[in-house]
């Protein structure tokens, strides 16, 4: 019986690559290193804010060093831009809502800094999670499965309770390794093949998809 679903950010709920972009390529310009097309950035993030950084440098700069550095600089730019361009998805605001309505948990596991996460969420859709779960000291990345584990035990809920839908292999691969059922999601920075090749159970292209998707589960 499926009782909660685990959201992804950046991406499944919301489409912040534009301000993404503009932070990493404002503070990459103003150490002399070539910048991205928007698009460019659909493959740089979902691994945290110190992976995205890395892959925008040119690889002979992408020492440890460089990377915070550049970090040092994007982070209190973006602290006060990360909305400028940054929008919830069509249909996500209504999906979510119906899932509290019909008594489901929701939360999000994201790779994004913790306050960071907690700003976008609730700036575009309230308080309405049960748990925003992000990038904290210690805890590993996505795909290990610790972050969505540790949701889940604070959610009181197990894996088999839930659903995780996101758009990247790297999202499906956190729902394979945690034991919830993996959901990946057409509306995003990735494609299907990505998402099939890293477990997908099922794709969707439509937010309201979801809820069929869960009805059929619950059956």
């Amino acid at each position: 019986m499926i009782k909660a679903v685990l959201f992804d950010l950046d991406g499944t709920l919301a489409d912040s690559l534009i301000d993404l972009a503009d932070g990493v390529n404002r503070a990459i310009a103003s150490k002399g290193y070539p910048t991205h097309p928007v698009e460019a950035f659909k493959y740089f993030v979902g691994d945290g804010i110190p992976k995205m950084i890395e892959r925008a440098l040119p690889p002979e700069h992408r020492t440890a060093d460089v990377v915070n550095e550049i970090k040092d600089i994007f982070l209190p730019y973006y602290a006060v831009h990360y909305a400028d361009n940054t929008y919830a998805y069509a249909g996500m605001p209504e999906l979510i809502n119906t899932l509290k309505n019909q008594g489901f948990i929701v939360a999000v596991v994201t790779n994004k800094e913790q306050h960071m996460a907690n700003e976008v969420v609730t700036s575009l859709y309230g308080n309405v999670f049960d748990l925003i779960f992000g990038k904290r000291d210690g805890i590993p990345a996505k795909p290990d499965p610790t972050a969505a584990l540790m949701a889940m035990k604070e959610l009181g809920v197990k894996p088999d309770e839930c659903v995780f839908i996101g758009d990247s292999g790297m999202d499906v691969a956190t729902a394979v390794n945690s034991g919830a059922v993996p959901v990946g999601e057409l509306w995003g920075f990735r494609k299907e093949d990505e998402l099939l090749a890293n477990g997908a159970r099922y794709i969707i292209s439509k937010p309201q998809e979801l809820l069929d998707i869960i009805e059929e589960l619950n059956k």
